[in-house]
C-alpha cells in the first residue's frame, strides 16, 4: 500500500492504540474549516475530556463532504442508469440493431476513457467540487440533447445525433464517479484499513444499487412517455446541484504539494494501480459483452414461430413480443434485427435488468460483512481478487454451454430459458459484486492520497476502457452470429447471446490472471479456517548470516576468509 496523509494535512494524524485518530481535540476545537484535523496543536495544550470517538467522527465536518458528494453521486447514478435503458428501449422499438444501438454508446464509453483520465488531473488541480458541479451540469445537457430527438430522421442521422448526446451523459459520469470514488479516502484514517474498505463498499454498493433503480424507473416511465422520463430525470439532476454548489470547500481532493501536469499523468510509477487498471478493463468487460446491450435484446425479442405465417388483424393475435404487420396481415419481429428468446414488456426488461443491478450493488455493500470477513479476507489483497476472479468465470461458461448444447433453448422452452437466465445471472451478480467491492478497495489503497484524484482518474479510465470493448465487442457477436432467419424474423440470435457470454468468460480469466502480477503478497489468503497461503513475513537482516556469505565469498576465491569473533 501506497498511503500518505489527506490532501491538506502537513503531518499525520495523531492515532491510539486501536490505530484510530486519537480522541484528544487540539485547544481551537480539533478540527479547521476544512473538516480535517487540526496541525496546530501545541505540546503545552491543557488536557481535554476523552471523547467519544465514533461520536466524533459521526458529527465532525470531517464527514460533510462525504455525505454531500455521496448523495449527490447517489442521486446522479439513478439518472445514469435510467438514461442507458431510455435510449435502448427507446431505440429498440425504432427497429434499430443491436450493433446500433451499440455504437450509440460508443462516445458515451469512449469519452469515459479520457474523461477519467483529465477528471483525474482537474481533480487534482481545480478539487473534487469543480468535477462534481461540472458532471451534474453535463448531466442536464445531455438530457435536453435528447428532447430533440425527431422519430421521422432516418437511421443514421438518429445514431450520430443520440450517439453525440450520450457522449456528454458519459464525460458526466466520470466527473460525478471521482467524487464519489475519492471523498471515502479523504475522510478515513490512513491506519484504518478495514473502515475505509467497508465505506468504499457502502457508497459502491448503494451506488450500484440505486442505478438499478433508475433502470427501472427508466423503463417504467418510458411506457408513460419518452419525454416524461427525461423530464422526470432531468429533476432528480437538478436536486442534487445546491448541495453540492454552496456545501463543499473548492480544495477538497487537490494535489497538497504540486498540482497534477500533462506530464504527470503519464509517468506510470504506481506498478500495483497499472496492473490493477489492467485487470480492471477486463472485468468489466466480462460483464458488458453480455449484459448492456445483448440481455435487454434478448429478453425483448420474440421467438421465431408464427412470425411471417401467422394471420393477425392486431397485436393482440400475435406471440408475445410480436406485432402484427397490417400492411400484410401476418404477425412479425418489432425489431426486425434479432429474434431470440420471450417478447417480454419492456417494463419487466427494465426491472429483470435493475434488479440483477439492485442485489450486485447490496452483494457489494455488505461485502466485507458476509463475505470477505467471515473467510478471513478483510482488508483484501491481490491473492484475494485472483481467487474470486477465477470464479467469475463459471457463470458465464456455464451459461454458454447451456445456450449452445442445451435442450432448453434449443426447444424454446419458456420456463427452462428463464430459470437458466436467472440462476445464471443471479450467481453472476454476487460473485461479480464480490469483485467490483475488492477492486473499490484495492484502487484508493494503492494510490497515493495527495495524488489520489488524478491516481484513481488514471485507474477508473481503464474501467471506461473495458465497458467500450465490452459494449462493441457484444453488439458485433450479437448481431452477427446466428443464422437469418427471414425478413420478417430477423436473425436467430440464441447463438449470438451464447457467443457474448463466452467473450463475457474468457474476459474474467485474464483479468484473474493479470491480477496475479500485482505485488501484494504478504497478506496471504485465507479462505475460512483454511489457510491458502501464508502471509509473507517481512525479512530481517541478520549480521550472522551475512558474515556467512562473506566468508564463503571469499573461499570460493580462494582467499583465507578473516575470522570474525562474537
Amino acid at each position: 500500500m501506497v498511503a500518505q496523509n489527506a490532501p491538506t494535512l502537513d503531518s499525520a494524524p495523531e492515532t491510539d492504540a486501536g490505530g484510530g485518530p486519537a480522541a484528544k481535540l487540539p485547544p481551537e476545537g480539533g478540527f479547521d474549516d476544512e473538516g480535517l484535523r487540526s496541525t496546530t496543536a501545541t505540546s503545552d495544550a491543557s488536557p481535554t475530556k476523552p471523547v467519544d470517538e465514533s461520536k466524533m467522527n459521526l458529527t465532525s465536518k470531517a464527514l460533510r463532504p462525504f455525505v454531500i458528494i455521496s448523495t449527490s453521486y447517489l442521486l446522479f447514478t439513478v439518472t445514469d442508469g435510467a438514461i442507458r435503458m431510455i435510449v435502448l428501449l427507446h431505440a429498440y422499438s425504432k427497429s434499430f440493431s443491436a450493433l446500433e444501438v451499440a455504437v450509440m454508446f460508443t462516445l458515451y464509453e469512449l469519452a469515459g476513457v479520457f474523461t477519467n483520465l483529465l477528471a483525474g488531473m482537474a481533480g487534482a488541480r481545480w478539487g473534487i467540487k469543480c468535477t462534481l458541479i461540472s458532471g451534474l451540469t453535463l448531466q442536464l445537457f445531455s438530457y435536453g440533447l435528447l428532447f430533440a430527438w425527431d422519430d421521422g430522421w432516418d437511421k443514421s442521422t438518429s445514431i450520430v445525433f443520440v450517439t453525440v448526446a450520450q457522449m456528454f451523459a458519459g464525460i458526466a459520469k466520470d466527473l460525478t464517479k471521482l467524487g464519489g470514488k475519492t471523498v471515502t479516502k479523504l475522510v478515513t484514517p490512513e491506519e484504518q484499513e478495514t473502515r475505509l474498505f467497508r465505506l468504499v463498499s457502502l457508497i459502491t454498493g448503494w451506488k450500484n444499487s440505486l442505478k438499478g433503480v433508475g433502470y427501472f424507473l427508466g423503463s417504467a416511465l418510458l411506457s408513460v412517455s419518452y419525454f416524461t422520463a427525461l423530464s422526470v430525470m432531468m429533476g432528480l439532476v437538478a436536486l442534487a446541484m445546491p448541495w453540492a454548489i454552496f456545501g463543499l470547500d473548492g480544495t477538497l481532493g487537490t494535489a497538497k504539494k504540486k498540482n497534477a501536469g500533462w506530464k504527470e499523468i503519464f509517468v506510470l510509477d504506481n506498478r500495483n494501480l497499472n496492473v490493477l487498471s489492467l485487470a480492471r478493463l477486463f472485468l468489466f468487460a466480462s460483464r458488458d459483452f453480455w449484459f448492456e446491450v445483448p440481455l435487454p435484446f434478448f429478453l425483448r425479442s420474440p421467438g421465431c414461430d408464427g412470425l411471417g405465417t401467422d394471420m393477425c388483424a392486431s397485436d393482440a393475435d400475435c406471440s408475445r413480443g410480436a406485432v402484427c404487420g397490417l400492411e400484410e396481415g401476418y404477425c412479425t419481429n418489432g425489431n426486425a434485427g434479432v429474434d431470440a428468446a420471450g417478447g417480454i414488456d419492456r417494463v419487466v426488461v427494465g426491472a429483470f435488468l435493475g434488479g440483477y443491478i439492485i442485489l450486485y450493488g447490496q452483494v457489494q455493500s455488505w461485502t466485507p460483512q458476509l463475505v470477505t470477513g467471515p473467510l478471513g479476507q478483510t482488508p483484501p489483497n491481490k491473492l484475494t481478487e485472483v481467487l474470486w476472479g477465477m470464479l467469475n468465470c463459471l457463470p458465464t461458461l456455464i451459461m454458454y454451454f447451456v445456450m449452445t448444447f442445451g435442450s432448453a433453448f434449443a426447444n424454446y422452452d419458456l420456463p427452462g430459458m428463464t430459470g437458466w437466465l436467472i440462476s445464471t445471472i443471479v450467481f453472476f451478480a454476487i460473485i461479480f459484486a464480490v469483485n467490483s467491492s475488492i477492486h473499490s478497495f484495492l484502487v484508493v489503497n494503492y494510490a497515493k492520497t495527495d495524488k489520489l484524484a488524478k491516481s484513481v482518474g488514471f485507474y477508473y479510465m481503464s474501467n471506461a476502457m473495458g465497458r467500450l470493448m465490452g459494449t462493441i465487442g457484444s453488439g458485433v457477436l450479437f448481431t452477427y452470429v446466428g443464422d437469418y432467419v427471414s425478413d420478417t424474423a430477423g436473425y436467430d440470435n440464441t447463438a449470438g447471446m451464447a457467443a457474448c457470454f463466452l467473450a463475457g468468460t474468457v474476459s474474467s480469466l485474464l483479468a484473474a490472471v493479470i491480477t496475479s502480477w500485482i505485488d501484494d503478497d504478504k497478506g496471504g489468503l485465507q479462505c475460512g479456517p483454511c489457510v491458502c497461503r501464508k502471509p509473507v513475513e517481512p525479512e530481517e537482516e541478520d549480521d550472522d548470516d551475512d558474515d556467512d556469505d562473506e566468508v564463503a565469498d571469499e573461499e570460493e576465491k580462494g582467499v583465507e576468509a578473516p575470522v570474525t569473533m562474537t
